[in-house]
């Protein structure tokens, strides 16, 4: 009897083993542009709005990498906080960002943050705060690939909990929680929006279940982020990030994931030791 399921459910066996793979793409970008093999940074972050690329490029703060051989990006190199970081931006949507880091970590990177801008569906108080993502609602088709069926990717809840203990003090609210991942931000409809806030979700964007399950299937470090800047258009002035275009906020929150990321590392590496 043929499969019954819908196509995004049917003939998935996410344990199989892929016949295109990042390293095999990289490897022909580089022969056809002439490239050498250099690693990306170890910590790398995808900005979907591409506000903070946009800043750090206007302030000379971020230099292209003339060795990054994916086809569809650029990407940057910036320093802060005593770390260099690779920065990716407008990769928007769970498709492009999981094509990305596919390739960010084929390439070097050991940690994969994304900040992405999100539309606040709960109460979360006045103004622009930020989401650290424990788990993610699956709205979407990618992290179907990934994973079998399940309501929520989930985050690696050993990671999240070392890292939100090593955040301290925010310059704007710092929520832990859920968000809502969907591929049809102009389909966000009311009754979606109530179903999702009823799951649990705080917020809704278009990268986190993916990456969370290519995470977890992939067994990489990585860390999403929803900064919550609107209540989808619904009044005028939405849409605000504050200072700077909310570059320094991110910045802030940048150097302190790093740190936090850097430490949990250090511990790890000290309790494999020979004693």
């Amino acid at each position: 009897m043929p499969d019954q399921r819908p196509p995004i459910l049917a003939a998935k066996n996410p344990d199989a083993a892929s016949v295109f793979r990042p390293e095999n793409l990289l490897r022909e970008a580089r022969r056809q542009k002439s490239l050498p093999t250099v690693p990306v940074p170890e910590i790398c972050v995808l900005d979907p709005d591409g506000d903070l690329d946009s800043a750090l490029r206007a302030d000379g703060r971020a230099t292209p990498d003339p060795d990054w051989p994916c086809y569809h990006t650029a990407l940057s190199h910036f320093a802060h906080g005593g770390e260099t970081f690779g920065l990716l931006p407008r990769a928007v949507g769970a498709p492009f960002a999981v094509l990305e880091a596919e390739q960010l970590f084929a390439s070097g990177c050991q940690l994969l943050i994304s900040i992405t801008s999100a539309g606040r569906i709960a109460e979360l108080g006045p103004g622009p705060c930020f989401i650290l993502i424990d788990r993610a609602l699956r709205d979407e088709g990618t992290s179907y690939h990934y994973l079998p069926p399940a309501g929520f990717a989930e985050a690696d809840p050993a990671l999240i909990g070392a890292v939100h203990a090593g955040l301290g003090s925010m310059p704007i609210p710092l929520h832990r929680g859920a968000t809502w991942t969907t591929d049809a931000p102009f389909r966000e409809t009311a009754a979606a929006i109530d179903a999702a806030r009823a799951a649990g979700a705080l917020a809704v964007e278009m990268e986190a279940a993916a990456l969370y399950a290519f995470a977890v299937a992939r067994g990489r470090d990585v860390l999403c982020y929803a900064y919550v800047t609107n209540q989808m258009a619904q009044s005028h002035g939405d849409f605000e990030k504050g200072e700077a275009n909310g570059t320094t906020d991110v910045l802030h929150l940048l150097a302190a994931t790093a740190r936090a990321w850097r430490g949990i590392r250090a511990k790890a590496r000290h309790a494999t030791e020979p004693r």
